[in-house]
């Protein structure tokens, strides 16, 4: 049975974008988690209050008055960067959405240094993709190539630099604007490659994973595609996912794999 709030375990939530909305909801329709608080930038704080009543916003760690099960970071890259080693230095848990923040491998060993020193665990969800969890077990006897494809509907690619590459208002037919690593698709297109960092993080690595991207007209999900080889054997994974109503550059089972990640520290049985 749902507890009530003062007694359940209580996550602190960095962001306040589309995913954060998904958790916000799945906190209250779950009863299994409580929002302790909302972590936004300074700046942020009185405007993000205002669309959160009742809930504790704060602009920094220093105004956190209690212990979290795990902080859940869906905000940025700059976000992970600036609380992400203080948290796990302090010995709680964090969930990063932000995957693509990890090619900078200053930060990873940061994060990974700090979850060592304070006990803490860097946990990243699988994200918009299935299979993440085989192509990791692949690892174990060895990978000859992984290769991930991302086909989204022009509308998702807007604002990132495929708009410099690609008439995407009057696009007629399927248009590959990247082809390369997965570390240089996670830095030029942050907000639409944390499924690339993932499949790279799961694999072969940022530099050995290839990456294509494409503006496709004709579908209305955003499709990701995983092709690997190894010891294993061969796979090939597709999903088309439903983008997020709040943020068409993130797909649905982006949240939901948050929402995972979060029931997976909260409830007695983990899957």
């Amino acid at each position: 049975m749902p507890g009530t709030a003062a007694a359940l375990p209580q996550i602190l939530l960095i962001g306040n974008g589309a995913v954060a909305a998904e958790v916000r909801a799945a906190a209250k329709r779950t009863g299994l988690f409580a929002i302790g608080a909302v972590l936004v930038r300074p700046a942020r704080v009185a405007q993000v209050q205002q669309e959160l009543p009742g809930l504790a916003v704060i602009g920094d760690l220093s105004a956190l008055a209690f212990r979290p099960v795990v902080a859940v970071e869906c905000a940025s890259h700059s976000a992970v960067q600036a609380y992400g080693p203080a948290l796990l230095r302090q010995g709680t848990d964090l969930v990063v959405v932000s995957i693509g923040a990890l090619t900078d491998d200053g930060l990873y060993a940061a994060l990974h240094d700090a979850a060592r020193d304070g006990g803490a665990r860097l946990i990243l969800p699988a994200g918009a993709v299935p299979g993440i969890d085989a192509l990791n077990a692949a690892m174990a006897g060895g990978l000859d190539s992984v290769r991930y494809v991302s086909r989204k509907p022009p509308a998702a690619w807007k604002g990132t630099p495929a708009e410099q590459l690609l008439a995407l208002d009057t696009l007629s037919e399927p248009a590959e604007f990247y082809k390369g690593t997965a570390r240089r698709a996670a830095q030029e297109y942050p907000k639409n490659a944390n499924v690339a960092a993932t499949v790279a993080l799961a694999g072969l690595g940022f530099d050995a994973t290839e990456v294509r991207m494409i503006a496709d007209p004709s579908v209305q999900a955003n499709i990701h595609e995983i092709h690997a080889a190894g010891a294993f054997g061969d796979m090939h994974l597709t999903i088309r996912g439903r983008p997020l109503p709040g943020n068409p550059k993130t797909s649905s089972l982006a949240a939901y794999s948050t929402i995972r990640a979060v029931l997976n520290r909260v409830r007695p049985v983990e899957i």
